[in-house]
């Protein structure tokens, strides 16, 4: 070890720099900002927000302060969001959503199966399942705030990522590693035709026939639409078969049926709905094994709510267990 000369002074180690310490911005702020990105307008934000002018002028001034730039241009009749005011209102906002959701999962923690549950259903699902769903929290959970939102499947993920739904009711598997899927029960498709249709009422339709039937199919974004696929796919349709119509909803796919244009498949859960209302229509079910979906309940991977969303699956199990399906284990 080296040491300093006889008679030299020793020398001190470098101090480290002192880190200055990064003040943050209070809840207080950030909402008086995004009310006045809001509304653009100081007396009107100050009463969405029950605070007076000056003291919600003085939460934007002592915000901007903090994050160090000019966030609004204050003139006598309007307020005017800078450059950098816009780039922030939508992040002050984002932060404000995460902390409410933050205060709805310790309430349910608190309290499971109370406040807001916002559950997303696909199309294909929500007519035929919804009834049983609501009739389980009317009667099982009365203090659970239950908001129901139809989307297709793509925009049901982003929205369950993106925290603006909790839970979702749809067909899987998803394949995302975010997400975690508690299922519920397998359906088989059923074929819907024309009542003279030469495969009116079979129970042994071989899969191979729907290499050459004219199947009509759901519109593009439709999970039901790829499943559909994949299965004409599995049997060898080719590529270049005909689906020359489509249709948004499943009611409209079954009066193109029921008007002579194809066939179409359903899933088993849709048929009492759907056909049972069509003169005009007759069903056939295929030889095992038949084509197949799996419905599910989805949340995020490690959601703080996950014992409470369990506990629904397994009720809504039960409920669900008086219909044509195979209950998921």
């Amino acid at each position: 070890m080296s040491t300093a000369p006889s008679g030299a002074p020793a020398t001190a180690p470098p101090r480290e720099p002192a880190v200055k310490a990064q003040r943050q911005p209070s809840l207080a702020q950030l909402r008086a900002f995004a009310a006045v990105a809001e509304h653009l307008h100081f007396r009107d934000a100050a009463a969405v927000t029950g605070t007076s002018q000056p003291a919600l002028s003085a939460a934007v001034a002592a915000l901007e302060d903090v994050v160090g730039v000019r966030l609004v241009e204050r003139t006598t009749r309007r307020v005017l969001l800078t450059p950098a005011g816009e780039r922030l209102a939508a992040r002050t906002r984002s932060v404000l959503d995460a902390v409410a959701d933050l205060m709805e999962e310790a309430e349910a923690v608190r309290a499971p199966f109370t406040g807001v549950l916002r559950l997303g259903v696909i199309p294909t699902v929500a007519p035929y399942l919804l009834p049983s769903v609501l009739g389980l929290v009317h009667d099982r959970y009365p203090d659970l705030d239950l908001q129901v939102h139809e989307e297709q499947t793509a925009s049901l993920t982003e929205g369950l990522t993106a925290g603006r739904l909790d839970l979702l009711l749809l067909a899987v598997p998803l394949g995302l590693p975010a997400v975690t899927e508690l299922p519920l029960f397998d359906e088989d498709f059923v074929l819907v035709m024309p009542r003279d249709h030469r495969l009116a009422g079979r129970d042994d339709i071989p899969r191979s026939e729907l290499r050459d039937l004219d199947l009509l199919l759901l519109s593009e974004g439709h999970c039901l639409r790829d499943q559909a696929l994949d299965i004409c796919r599995e049997v060898g349709r080719a590529e270049g078969a005909p689906v020359t119509t489509s249709a948004a909803g499943l009611s409209t796919l079954v009066q193109l049926v029921a008007g002579g244009l194809g066939v179409t498949l359903l899933p088993r859960t849709a048929v009492p709905v759907e056909v049972g209302r069509g003169a005009r229509l007759a069903t056939g079910t295929f030889q095992d094994p038949a084509p197949v979906r799996r419905i599910a309940l989805a949340m995020r991977a490690g959601a703080a709510r996950a014992e409470e969303f369990e506990s629904f699956a397994a009720a809504l199990r039960d409920t669900l267990r008086p219909l044509p399906v195979r209950m998921a284990a």
